[in-house]
């Protein structure tokens, strides 16, 4: 375990639906983690839910889903470099961008012109 929870977490996740399990369990998690969770949750990649233990994580149907490292900062022109980089086709999947506005996902931070900090990838 490293001290980047995101990362730790997005790991985890991974390495449960490599191992063909459906649900594993966050002991550790953030509330950036709980964000990025919910853009997955709207494009119905995996659902949670925060329980006693941590957060419950159902894996439904993410091909691949894997932070950033490092987190890249760029301008909103250079942000297609990067999702053409991370993702492996046009229009499917998205990058998660952390803005002044909030973590949303790639193309809405291209269509609002601001650029962030890239923090992950899923598709």
């Amino acid at each position: 375990m490293s001290q980047d929870i995101v990362a730790d977490g997005l790991n985890q996740i991974m390495n449960t639906k490599k191992a063909k399990k459906k649900e594993l369990i966050l002991k550790k998690h953030s509330k950036i983690l709980k964000e990025i969770l919910d853009l997955a949750k709207k494009e119905d990649y995996l659902d949670y839910s925060v329980e006693a233990k941590g957060l419950k994580v159902i894996i439904k149907n993410v091909n691949e889903i894997k932070a950033i490292k490092p987190r890249y900062t760029v301008q909103v022109k250079k942000i297609n470099f990067y999702v053409r980089r991370f993702l492996p086709a046009k229009n499917f999947g998205f990058v998660v961008v952390s803005t002044s506005r909030g973590i949303m996902k790639h193309y809405d931070a291209e269509s609002k012109n601001i650029g962030g900090c890239l923090l992950a990838y899923m598709y």
